[in-house]
């Protein structure tokens, strides 16, 4: 049987509660985090409350798995023997070697049809609801792919970190190391976008960091333009929070959400973090 309704898989990083995979038919391919021998599937049998509340007592930090060419072969041959056309796309190939446990998986199934996105930044999320609309829509697959990759290029993804810790003991983010040896008590604001990750600014606080943020917003949304934003953090709800309210008061917000970020960016990120992925409407349109 061959049918040309695209099925979209996903991995854990996106952060979709059942009902947003229920409503938007995606497949999930999870990411796992490891306290000592304790290995949780994220999204499946570790919640990022419970996630949080252990990080806090740990004596030492947890560590991350991404999925194995087995795990996406199995999401993909069960999709394929269906007949479906499939779009995979998944977190920054700069913070995580998942998109190449799926490149590998395809390579295996060479009698499916799979296009495969690297999102670029920690934006994924915002991708997703497109892509599905797109495939519900019955646009083909490599109309879904172009019309997705335009979208991510006009993604910004940026936050501030409280602490550079995580990301020093981590030792994912090489960019931790320029910034250590400045200042200790700063706050930085990153860019997480294009594939790469930038220092914006070095500020003193959190409020600074903020004020920057948006200041940044401002100069790349033109005019009352409606935009798309997520905003997130990692245990750190006050500050989203306050984010998200100035948002809301200095743009035209077609949508916007709050989403805390689990336990594996969580685990490389660390507590403090707040930040924002947003695109306009100026910027892209669904095809």
């Amino acid at each position: 049987m061959v049918t040309t309704k695209v099925k979209i898989v996903t991995d854990s990083t996106a952060y979709l509660t059942p009902e947003e995979i229920a409503r938007y038919d995606v497949h999930v391919v999870p990411l796992k985090v490891i306290f000592g021998t304790d290995v949780y599937s994220e999204g499946v049998n570790i919640t990022t409350q419970e996630f949080y509340r252990r990080i806090a007592k740990a004596r030492t930090l947890p560590t991350t798995s991404l999925p194995s060419k087995s795990d996406f072969v199995k999401v993909y041959s069960e999709l394929a023997q269906h007949g479906y056309p499939i779009l995979s796309i998944h977190l920054s190939s700069q913070l995580s070697g998942t998109i190449n446990s799926a490149m590998a998986a395809r390579e295996e199934l060479p009698q499916a049809r799979i296009e495969i996105v690297d999102s670029l930044s920690l934006a994924l999320r915002l991708l997703i609801a497109p892509a599905a609309k797109a495939a519900r829509k019955g646009q083909s697959l490599s109309r879904t792919k172009d019309s997705i990759e335009k979208l991510n290029a006009c993604i910004s993804a940026v936050g501030a970190l409280s602490t550079l810790e995580y990301l020093w003991k981590g030792g994912r983010i090489g960019v931790a190391k320029r910034l250590l040896g400045s200042m200790l008590k700063i706050t930085p604001v990153l860019a997480f976008e294009g594939g790469e990750i930038r220092v914006l600014a070095k500020t003193r606080t959190t409020g600074k960091a903020l004020d920057y943020i948006l200041e940044l917003m401002k100069g790349r949304v033109k005019g009352s333009t409606p935009i798309h934003v997520v905003v997130v953090h990692t245990h750190a709800m006050e500050l989203a929070v306050a984010l998200q309210k100035e948002v809301e008061a200095n743009f035209n917000c077609a949508e916007i959400e709050l989403m805390e970020l689990g336990p594996v960016l969580g685990t490389h990120i660390g507590p403090g973090f707040f930040g924002l992925g947003f695109y306009s409407e100026r910027d892209w349109q669904p095809i």
